[in-house]
């Protein structure tokens, strides 16, 4: 039944829809944890900017069910969500959890960790990662106190206690992990999660589905093409749990993350050899993408960084 709910959902994914709210009104997080592939959960966030309504619960919170333990990747964007992924982990095992991954510095993914360090639990990033969050956590806990206002109350700057440079593997239960640096891409400090025996992927913001990605100043778009045609594709991952949107296959994250980056660079490229600067360049045409959720808020913004890093190549 879990192998068919699996295959179903790489055939057909739920819709994901920006325009819906909250789709578990009974809880913080923005969806109930489903069980992807036997012992394999994540609570799928919101294709959306974060909100008050989403409680910043805008990516996906996964969790192993090991069978020695829980190992949960990203601890969510405040300190009651983190708590509130707790009590679904609860509803499904009695075994406690025993680590937490960020996947990278970003506030979705880290601000959670003063909830899991009041529980004693080891908290795991690379090294670029907790640099990140101590460099710039001030930053973005107010931004996510602005939205979250009291559903961020507790929550407070909290590192990660264990970093790595390139492999961190943990071997519990019926389950090998690799958290594994492949190389720059989105963020500074991104990691995958690699089950190598259930061939899936936790690929943290090294891949999305459903939404389009941002680029922020520090991605550097080149370098994430090359990391994803270096060493992210060659996992040859059956499974992909994304950063954002519903699990799936490498096809379709190829699709909206690698066929994006190198749609969009095409554009730019063209753009710019003709001598077009960077007014015109938010305009390019990137209707293919444009079924995309967060696209209206998402597409000029990253033209705009493209060209600013191309015009330099």
């Amino acid at each position: 039944m879990r192998i068919a709910l699996a295959l179903a959902l790489l055939a057909a994914p739920a819709l994901a829809n920006e325009e819906i709210a909250d789709q578990y009104p009974g809880s913080l997080l923005y969806s109930k944890p489903v069980e992807f592939i036997p012992g394999v959960w994540s609570a799928i966030g919101a294709t959306a900017p974060p909100t008050y309504e989403n409680a910043g619960h805008n990516n996906n919170l996964s969790f192993i069910v090991t069978g020695a333990g829980v190992v949960v990747i990203n601890s969510g964007a405040a300190h009651q969500l983190a708590r509130a992924l707790h009590d679904e982990i609860r509803k499904v095992t009695n075994q406690p959890v025993i680590a937490v991954f960020n996947e990278n510095g970003q506030g979705h993914a880290a601000l959670g960790n003063s909830y899991w360090a009041a529980q004693g639990v080891p908290i795991i990033a690379h090294e670029d990662a907790a640099r990140e969050l101590e460099h710039s956590g001030g930053q973005i806990l107010s931004g996510m106190m602005r939205y979250n206002r009291d559903r961020g109350e507790g929550t407070e700057i909290t590192l990660p206690t264990e970093t790595f440079a390139e492999t961190y593997i943990l071997e519990k239960g019926d389950f090998r992990i690799e958290a594994r640096y492949l190389g720059p891409a989105h963020s500074p400090g991104d990691i995958v999660i690699w089950l190598p025996e259930q061939s899936l992927v936790i690929s943290g913001d090294m891949a999305f589905h459903e939404r389009l990605l941002p680029i922020f100043e520090h991605t550097i778009t080149a370098d994430w093409l090359d990391t994803w045609d270096r060493a992210f594709e060659p996992l040859g991952a059956t499974y992909v749990i994304p950063g954002h949107g519903h699990p799936t296959n490498m096809a379709q994250v190829r699709r909206y993350t690698r066929d994006y980056l190198e749609f969009l660079r095409g554009q730019i490229g063209a753009h710019i050899d003709a001598g077009g600067g960077l007014a015109e360049a938010y305009y390019v045409d990137q209707s293919p993408f444009a079924h995309l959720d967060t696209f209206e808020e998402l597409a000029t913004k990253n033209a705009g960084r493209v060209y600013e890093q191309m015009e330099w190549e």
